[in-house]
């Protein structure tokens, strides 16, 4: 499954590539408002945001209102989250 690499708004398959863009993406400009749109172009509709808080939800909300939020703040939620993604 390709990453969105937030470094350069579109997917990326490559392992290594995603490690390399990883290390970028703290040490670089994130292009999280085209990332978001690049979402929408491609009719993708859910975000799952991992990790502590909403932020990144928030702000993708503030670009495109259709997106919707998942929230996956720690081990419990990672079962539903699966569910969801396998349909």
């Amino acid at each position: 499954m390709p990453v969105v690499a937030n470094v350069r708004a579109e997917p990326v398959s490559d392992p290594d590539e995603i490690v390399s863009l990883l290390v970028a993406q703290v040490t670089g400009r994130v292009r999280w408002r085209e990332t978001v749109s690049w979402f929408a172009a491609n009719e993708i509709d859910t975000l799952y945001e991992i990790g502590a808080g909403k932020v990144l939800t928030g702000l993708a909300r503030r670009i495109d209102r259709a997106l919707n939020g998942v929230t996956v703040g720690g081990p419990d939620d990672i079962d539903g989250v699966l569910k969801a993604i396998k349909g």
